[in-house]
């Protein structure tokens, strides 16, 4: 392996962890709006569900940054993503002056799903929890790579 790969690895982490990070951040600080949000997109028990989301971004996020359980968490955010995008920023159900925005938010959703699989199918790498706590497992490709 070549030495830059592993920092290059934990930095990939970190950049795309901290949308989820900073995302879990703003909520707690803005729940009864983000609430709000939620139910005027159709979202049954907001109230309930914003804490859902704010343990998957902020936990996740962190989680993916140290690379504890990655791709477990990196699956996780691809899901979570995948629904945020189709809920929150479905462009051709927009309002015309809306849609080229809401597109803009829906593609930037698919570029951080690419990302959250490059890590299911990479993994961690070697500077990280998972390396660390499974040093057979935390750096090896998977088998069918």
């Amino acid at each position: 392996m070549h030495p830059a790969f592993p920092p290059l690895a934990l930095a990939g982490r970190v950049l795309l962890a901290l949308i989820f990070v900073l995302a879990g951040i703003n909520k707690i600080g803005t729940i009864s709006a983000t609430v709000a949000y939620m139910a005027s997109h159709g979202i049954p028990l907001a109230g309930a569900l914003v804490y859902g989301a704010i343990a998957l971004e902020l936990g996740g996020g962190l989680m993916l940054m140290a690379g504890l359980y990655t791709r477990w968490v990196a699956a996780a955010l691809f899901f979570y993503t995948l629904a945020l995008a189709v809920i929150f920023h479905a462009y051709w159900l927009a309002p015309a002056a809306q849609v080229r925005v809401q597109h803009g938010y829906f593609f930037e959703h698919l570029s951080m799903m690419g990302g959250m699989l490059f890590v299911v199918a990479f993994g961690a790498g070697p500077l990280s929890l998972d390396a660390w706590l499974h040093p057979a497992a935390g750096d090896k490709a998977p088998e069918w790579a």
